[in-house]
């Protein structure tokens, strides 16, 4: 299973797409809808969850994928 973090960037210039799945840890994107849609794409041969979180750490939306594989 993949799991995916999507969280506001600290110097506020978008959103980082965080997990062990991604060749470099982590993807830059400027809206936090880019960076699920991508975690979708990516994982769809295998499960995923994709956690959303605001500026303080908050979850705000956990999704949940099974994978056609």
């Amino acid at each position: 299973m993949h799991v995916y973090e999507v969280r506001r960037r600290k110097d506020r210039r978008g959103f980082d797409l965080i997990s062990h799945a991604l060749p470099f840890g982590r993807l830059w994107y400027e809206d936090a809808s880019a960076a699920v849609d991508y975690a979708k794409h990516s994982s769809r041969s295998h499960d995923a969850v994709i956690c959303v979180y605001d500026e303080p750490g908050n979850e705000l939306d956990e999704l949940i994928f099974t994978g056609e594989g």
